[in-house]
């Protein structure tokens, strides 16, 4: 995120994120449409969230999405992998992909100068990566999911402002919808 603004290695050209897992598990509520299932609404954040941050933009459109599935007998309402193009000002174009099929938890970014990946690139124990010209960008994380839980807890408690504002889940479901749109119709959609 701090690179976003710094740009170490120049401009961001394109970017790509990945995040998904093999779910073997087939009676679920992951499975049905009307209960929120599917890949891109499970697995989907994780992605538009990292190409979101990594540029420290909000995209303004979906260029093309696809929804694809390997196991049609199990996803016969909701996704099991998408892809999806979205496209950022200042000509950046971002790659992403989310899958109940496909073990992947990657992001990778290329500038004018160099690139960086980072894989994973979100985990609850750490990130790993490297950069082109060969540095180790690794970091142990604590439980993020404990800290928000936690921080939601005292913001009710103090009356405070939480770490992640539901605000910013609006975006992301704003951009999950459009993508959705998107491989429904086949058509460019605006954000």
């Amino acid at each position: 995120m701090k690179w976003a603004s710094e740009q170490p290695y120049g401009q961001i050209k394109r970017l790509s994120a990945e995040a998904g897992y093999y779910g073997g598990r087939i009676n679920q509520w992951k499975l049905t449409e009307s209960m929120g299932g599917g890949a891109i609404y499970d697995m989907g954040v994780y992605p538009i969230n990292g190409l979101r941050y990594a540029t420290g933009l909000e995209p303004l459109a979906v260029n093309e999405a696809r929804h694809v599935t390997t196991r049609p007998k199990i996803f016969t309402e909701v996704d099991e992998t998408t892809y999806f193009t979205l496209e950022f000002p200042g000509n950046i174009t971002a790659q992403g992909a989310t899958s109940f099929g496909h073990n992947w938890n990657k992001m990778h970014v290329d500038c004018d100068n160099g690139w960086y990946e980072l894989s994973p690139f979100q985990s609850y124990s750490g990130i790993q990566g490297t950069t082109s010209d060969g540095q180790v960008l690794n970091k142990s994380i604590p439980n993020q999911q404990a800290k928000q839980m936690d921080d939601d807890a005292l913001s009710i408690i103090n009356d405070s402002k939480v770490i992640v504002p539901g605000a910013e889940g609006m975006k992301d479901i704003r951009i999950v919808e459009a993508i959705k749109k998107s491989a429904k119709s086949g058509q460019r959609v605006n954000i």
